[in-house]
């Protein structure tokens, strides 16, 4: 930061108030405390009194404390201070040594027009400022600027120094500008500068950003001593990428190296588990923050009840949530949305009467597993936002409402979209419903004609109702656009491992044992009264026991 005396030396002897004031104030717009001494007070004070600057209207005086002082700054004094007293056109004896730190300020506190009008008074070419006006940028989301300056640096012939390279980084990452962060990757390379932790951690953040996870690994093993926040943004960018397994195998190398885990890392890997509904693992983790006191975080705790209640341990959930000293609208959603989830519809609509009754306010998540509660349970009659019509379309469908649904879809004042369509033709496998199933896939296809699942909710369609031959055009019509479904996986976390299912599996190396066990309770479940519904057999299977045992088997 400036040191504010210094600046404040040469328009002090001039008599320049407007400096003073708006020098001290720029510390004050950043909440800091300045050290106003007396002299500048003093100063201000007999300025006033003699009516040097008739452009102010506030009063100083020497009786005025500082939060006084600074009350009246915030009130009364405007920018066009700076403008008038500072700009070239002023005729003020003296320049502000430098205008970086000014530059600086302006940056942070939002006020880029100001700080432009500094860095274009600027004599010669000043390194420090460049760098300070591409942060500028970057911190008011204007990466194309920042890139712009970057740009002009190399241009130049000017060199770059660490700062400047890692700025520009930040501004693709802002971006999400992937071929222009691979190119200054690799001018970083040329020039030397990628073993800086500055550079490196840019380096990291912009593959993770711009959802190159395998790039930003590559970019994390380079790193010689990963400092936390290192580990953690790779962590979250492996969460953040939908690649939640490599979340957790960068945890257990953070555990075999001994790096102590902080609030943020934990709640994230906590995400992760609860994204793979990796029940066990979450427990480890969860011990491991109660080890290092981590639990009373509000975003650790927060993560926990969602991680709980998503593995289907709601009990677990329920008890955590009972500790939280502070329980914001981010942990009552995690137990409402979890509840809904886990099909517990009216347990998650008493939550939401709770809320309600301790005036927290919801939000659009909490509407959606309010909603979500309303579908397992039945319910309709609910008014929502453009938001959550998807939301209620499901409502109607699963009410058996679909002709409803339909018409609500085709009333509302906006464009339907796929997902609105997709819960719709959900609702019409569910009933049964082939004509109006076939209505709702045409519409779907032509807003996403590759979309795999629609064409196998329109095959399931066509089975429910023994259209065998509807079925296998729908099935040629994806072979012949090279439409695949992807298969549907089942897993399970056992010591620390996730096993993968898909249907019949008989790849995995413990098939013989498992299928023996799955005979076994086959068998128990017959015996105490379990009669599958081959109704929900979708392959064109005539003998009884063949849908059975595919039933059994999926």
């Amino acid at each position: 930061m400036f040191n504010l005396e210094v600046l404040l030396e040469p328009p002090l002897k001039v008599g320049a108030l407007g400096v003073v004031i708006h020098l001290i104030g720029l510390e004050i717009a950043l909440g800091k405390n300045p050290n106003v001494k007396y002299k500048w007070l003093k100063a201000a004070s007999e300025d006033f009194k003699e009516g040097k600057n008739g452009k102010l209207n506030v009063k100083v005086t020497l009786e005025m404390g500082l939060d006084e002082f600074i009350k009246e700054f915030k009130t009364k004094i405007t920018i066009n201070l700076l403008k008038e007293e500072v700009t070239a056109k002023s005729n003020l004896p003296f320049r502000i040594p430098t205008p970086q730190p000014l530059i600086d300020v302006y940056g942070k506190s939002g006020r880029m027009k100001e700080a432009e009008l500094l860095f274009s008074r600027s004599d010669g070419f000043d390194l420090v400022s460049w760098n300070t006006m591409m942060a500028g940028y970057v911190t008011n989301q204007d990466g194309h600027k920042a890139l712009n300056l970057f740009s002009t640096i190399q241009k130049s012939g000017e060199k770059s120094n660490q700062f400047t390279l890692t700025t520009a980084l930040n501004a693709c990452s802002c971006l999400v500008a992937f071929q222009q962060g691979k190119q200054i990757h690799g001018y970083i390379i040329r020039l030397g500068f990628e073993s800086e932790q500055c550079v490196s951690s840019g380096i990291l953040d912009m593959y993770v950003k711009c959802s190159d996870v395998s790039g930003a690994s590559l970019a994390f093993d380079s790193i010689c001593e990963p400092d936390i926040v290192t580990w953690t943004v790779m962590i979250s960018g492996c969460v953040e990428n939908g690649e939640e397994d490599g979340s957790l195998g960068f945890y257990h190398r953070m555990m075999c190296l001994g790096v102590s885990l902080d609030e943020y890392s934990f709640a994230t890997l906590i995400k992760a588990c609860s994204c793979l509904t990796a029940l066990e693992q979450g427990r480890k983790i969860h011990a491991n923050a109660i080890k290092l006191e981590c639990t009373s975080d509000q975003f650790v705790g927060t993560s926990l009840v969602d991680m709980y209640a998503k593995c289907g341990s709601i009990q677990e959930s329920y008890k955590l949530f009972k500790r939280m000293n502070v329980r914001n609208i981010a942990s009552w959603n995690a137990m409402v949305v979890g509840l809904a989830q886990h099909g517990n519809g009216e347990e998650a609509l008493n939550f939401f009467k709770q809320m309600r009754c301790q005036d927290i306010k919801p939000d659009s998540i909490t509407f959606i597993g309010v909603l979500s509660a309303c579908s397992h349970l039945g319910m309709y009659g609910i008014k929502p936002k453009i938001e959550r019509y998807s939301c209620l379309v499901d409502v109607l469908g699963r009410a058996g409402h679909v002709h409803q649904a339909k018409k609500l879809i085709e009333s509302m004042p906006f464009e339907p979209s796929a997902s609105m369509y997709r819960a719709l033709l959900g609702g019409c496998k569910l009933q049964g419903d082939a004509e109006t199933g076939e209505y709702v896939a045409t519409r779907l296809l032509v807003l996403e004609p590759f979309d795999s699942a629609a064409y196998v909710l329109l095959s399931n369609i066509y089975a429910s109702a023994n259209q065998w031959d509807k079925v296998n055009e729908t099935r040629k019509m994806m072979k012949s656009r090279s439409i695949k479904k992807d298969p549907g996986y089942s897993w399970i976390d056992v010591k620390s491992k996730v096993h993968l299912f898909v249907v019949d599996d008989k790849l995995h190396s413990q098939a013989s044992a498992i299928y023996d066990k799955l005979e076994e309770l086959i068998q128990i479940i017959g015996e105490e009264g379990y009669t599958p519904d081959t109704d929900y057999v979708m392959h064109d299977v005539e003998e009884e026991e063949e849908k059975e045992r595919s039933l059994y088997y999926h």
